[in-house]
């Protein structure tokens, strides 16, 4: 069995059991951990597995080729392998893969307007019904913010929304402000009824467009909020204030400069905008394979490092940058647990293949924050120093006169 190449390498830490293609049993061991045994029921996965793990793991398991056995999880599966994963870039193949990652990059990552509606369609524009069974009531589909480790997902996701509504500074009722990738518009409308921000919100998904306009048309505040199907790249006018959540993953790497350039031009002098994106720990990368196929393609989480690299050269300046560590893999937690619930309704408009892919997404986007330098970075951006107070007490003062 070829692949028992690779799980021997990997494995320092449990116990991974593998019940190949013939029925026989094959363990690969290292110091007490937990134990997983897993069944493959096609032998070309003895190779597959062995030639590219990240791809074909994914798509065994949605095919139903592998399967877990003694009634564990796929994120136990995938957990055990994620806390083994650094001893895997040992390995000759993934060096070889790793030595050809710069020069895939600029082929996955192009994304002009165009393609960039592609992508977000292949995800954002689902049945309704799909994110109303895992996400909060808010459709709020980007991490929360746990203040106490007992927070429920809808006082989370509330938190997340109060935390990035300090760093905006709003000061003042009547702020301009424009929401980049503004989701089912949760975020947009609560900054309007919490702030009095008169707001425009941009997606690329037709359906977001059409459910946040439907809600601000219900709320009887659609002179105050609206939504436009239409790319950042394409937006005009000057805004006090700008908001992006879990939108900049989207943009690809070669797009940066424009992107911080693009919101240079559509802030005002004395303006502030907040960056909410994931981030990696471990310098630029690719993109997992199965989730560039899958779930998000052209999508890529950036390091630090590229964002940064590409903020310098605008002339925009940082002026705090916060990381949240944990609070993904917590809410992503929440999320599966949800569509576990909720698995037989999701299967009644999909299918049972469509459940396990999004069984194998949610546990593998978990264990990337949990044990793979995955992480949250909010970067509070503007073109004047002085745009916001010299302390982090504003952060405090405005949460206490504005309580959730």
């Amino acid at each position: 069995m070829l692949c028992g190449v690779l799980f021997k390498s990997l494995m320092s830490w449990g116990t991974l059991r593998v019940v190949d293609a013939r029925g026989k049993m094959h363990e690969f061991t290292g110091t007490p951990g937990p134990e997983i045994t897993v069944r493959l029921h096609d032998s070309a996965l003895h190779y597959r597995l062995f030639w590219n793990p990240r791809l074909a793991l994914g798509e065994a398991y949605m095919e139903g080729t592998l399967t877990i056995e003694n009634g564990a999880r796929i994120i136990d599966l995938i957990d055990l392998l994620g806390a083994n994963l650094n001893k895997l870039e040992s390995a000759r193949v993934v060096k070889i893969r790793n030595w050809l990652t710069p020069f895939v990059r600029p082929i996955q990552q192009h994304n002009p307007v165009s393609r960039a509606r592609r992508n977000v369609a292949h995800h954002y524009d689902l049945s309704d019904r799909l994110f109303d069974l895992f996400l909060d009531s808010d459709r709020q589909y980007s991490c929360a913010y746990f203040e106490t480790p007992n927070d429920s997902l809808e006082q989370a996701q509330l938190a997340k929304k109060h935390h990035l509504a300090s760093k905006l500074v709003l000061d003042r009722p009547g702020l301009k402000m424009l929401d980049i990738g503004s989701g089912w518009g949760g975020l947009g409308i609560y900054m309007h009824q919490q702030a009095g921000a008169e707001v425009t919100g941009l997606t690329l998904s037709t359906e977001q467009c059409a459910y946040a306009m439907g809600r601000v048309q219900k709320l009887g505040i659609s002179d105050h909020v609206r939504f436009d199907l239409r790319d950042y790249r394409q937006e005009t006018g000057r805004y006090d204030r700008i908001v992006s959540v879990g939108m900049f993953e989207h943009v690809g790497v070669k797009y940066y400069t424009q992107f911080f350039n693009k919101l240079k031009s559509l802030l005002t002098e004395d303006g502030i905008a907040v960056l909410h994106t994931i981030a990696r720990w471990d310098g630029p990368s690719v993109t997992n394979p199965w989730l560039r196929k899958y779930i998000f393609p052209g999508g890529y989480t950036p390091a630090l490092s590229e964002v940064f690299a590409a903020i310098e050269p605008t002339g925009l300046k940082v002026l705090d940058m916060e990381i949240l560590r944990l609070h993904y893999a917590e809410t992503l937690k929440h999320w599966s647990r949800n569509f576990a619930a909720n698995r037989d309704k999701v299967k009644a408009i999909y299918d049972e293949r469509f459940c396990r892919m999004w069984e194998f997404y949610l546990a593998g986007a978990e264990t990337a924050f949990r044990r793979q330098g995955h992480m949250i970075a909010q970067l509070q951006i503007a073109r004047q120093q002085d745009a916001a107070p010299l302390t982090r007490d504003y952060l405090v003062d405005w949460k206490r006169a504005n309580p959730l």
